[in-house]
């Protein structure tokens, strides 16, 4: 068998370039087989593996009597592209080297029984542009960050390319992964979980690679690990991150060898199956502070995506709480019908002014805990917690302190009137924003003046939490006239 070198140095790997931390463009790994023929023929492949022969449900279809119907494969491997025999009659050859299994060379000549071929990689650049849906596949969105990942995905998910998903807690790196699984050409093949902070550290090597009767102490029969439980499909590396210094060599090997080697084996088992994993930490940092080989960080880093936060894309809430109420099971009676099909002004108000450390997570649990108090078919503003529900603004009209006046009745806040038709020629959605900053600016404003800018005392008197009014005084930038002693 004859065996190349490896052509890092020519071929790009799949790989998003950043600017400022927002994405610009993608490189899209792609191969050219050209053929030597009297007439010129070329194909263009961006998919992990081609596969080569006579029959019509190859990728490449060589009308060649010399050629076995299942002949040859050519996979990406990583930064390379490796040619595969699989046993045809006439055999493959590299350069006329007759090979089982070698890796390419750009411009290299291969032969498939009597038809040759010149392979060439290439390297596409495109632009990430926001994609104009608010879905892909599994995953929900309108915000624009979203919209790119979209656009990403698109271009991606058909690869190999190895890809690491970053982001908070809760802010669904699962869902991702599993749709780059379904979008990909290993759509059919097993989708494999492996949550490495969930498993003891004694126990990782075993569950990822497998192991032999026999190797350790209640090993009474040989396992699979699972990378090869998910052969030719897709392994999902949750919490990346709590991989120990220890094993994260091994898993260095698996992703340069494709192959495993179980625990108390001698030979080692090739593997077919894309990586894919996430971690709520910051690889960088991890490398900086000794916790995560650099080595592996870069061999991972094929595909990084980042997954914003539920306060950066609050403008999603409305679209995924009306996903969650219609698609999850805990929103439907014994006869499977709806049992809340909406949600109120004033409880989305809350929300939205909700912070949401546990992102998408926590929201589904809102919801979903929604849905077991509400009595109606909608979900209500004292259907939510108290700390979500204490964020719902006062109507503009109508204003209470804390405290009433012993006499003359309620006092109220007197706030200058705000002109509903100076927004009225924007859609709606920005209108009802711009004119809910123009009231909370106005309120925060007209309280402090009347109180002669005690925050202590304005933030009681509008039952709004000191360090929520300190807030929204950022937010509109007002600051203390210097009058007051809080």
């Amino acid at each position: 068998m004859a065996v190349q070198k490896r052509f890092a140095d020519y071929v790009s790997p799949t790989k998003i370039s950043y600017l400022d931390g927002k994405p610009t463009t993608i490189h899209l790994r792609k191969c050219r087989i050209v053929s030597t023929g009297k007439v010129r023929k070329e194909w263009i492949f961006e998919h992990g593996t081609v596969t080569v022969g006579s029959m019509e449900d190859n990728d490449l279809v060589i009308n060649d009597e010399t050629v076995s119907r299942y002949h040859a494969q050519i996979v990406q491997d990583n930064d390379a592209y490796l040619l595969r025999d699989i046993a045809s009659t006439n055999g493959s050859f590299i350069n006329q080297v007759h090979i089982k299994e070698a890796y390419l060379s750009p411009g290299c000549l291969i032969r498939f029984g009597n038809s040759e071929f010149v392979f060439q990689p290439m390297d596409e650049e495109v632009a990430v542009a926001p994609s104009a849906e608010e879905k892909f596949g599994d995953i929900i969105g309108g915000n624009v960050k979203m919209r790119e990942i979209y656009s990403i995905l698109e271009k991606i998910s058909p690869t190999n390319a190895t890809v690491v998903i970053e982001g908070e807690t809760g802010t669904g790196k699962e869902v991702i992964a599993h749709t780059i699984h379904k979008m990909s050409l290993r759509a059919k093949k097993p989708f494999v979980v492996f949550d490495c902070g969930a498993v003891p550290e004694s126990l990782i090597e075993s569950e990822l690679f497998g192991h032999e009767k026999g190797s350790f102490t209640g090993a009474i029969m040989t396992r699979q690990g699972l990378f090869e439980l998910a052969q030719g499909g897709t392994i999902f590396l949750d919490e990346l991150g709590e991989l120990s210094l220890e094993l994260q060599p091994k898993l260095l090997r698996v992703l340069e060898q494709r192959e495993v080697r179980r625990v108390g084996a001698a030979k080692p088992i090739p593997v077919d199956v894309r990586v894919v994993a996430a971690t709520n930490r910051r690889l960088e940092d991890e490398v900086r502070n000794n916790r995560f080989r650099e080595d592996l960080f870069y061999r991972l880093s094929v595909v990084r995506i980042f997954l914003p936060p539920m306060r950066d894309r609050i403008d999603d809430l409305p679209l995924l709480v009306k996903h969650f109420l219609k698609n999850s099971s805990f929103n439907r009676d014994a006869n499977s019908n709806l049992k809340l099909r909406s949600i109120s002004r004033e409880a989305l108000d809350a929300m939205t002014q909700y912070e949401w450390p546990g992102n998408v997570r926590e929201l589904l649990n809102i919801v979903e805990r929604a849905c077991s108090l509400a009595d109606g078919d909608c979900i209500e503003l004292h259907d939510l917690p108290e700390h979500i529900s204490s964020k719902a603004m006062p109507a503009p009209e109508e204003v209470k302190s804390e405290q009433e006046e012993s006499e003359g009745g309620p006092k109220f806040v007197e706030v200058q009137n705000i002109c509903f038709t100076e927004f009225s020629d924007r859609p709606f959605k920005d209108a009802k924003e711009a004119w809910l900053a123009s009231f909370e600016s106005e309120y925060i404003l007209s309280l402090l003046q009347r109180n002669n800018y005690n925050i202590s005392q304005a933030a009681r008197e509008s039952d709004i939490d000191r360090k929520y009014f300190r807030k929204l005084m950022k937010k509109y930038d007002i600051v203390d006239d210097g009058s007051s002693t809080d």
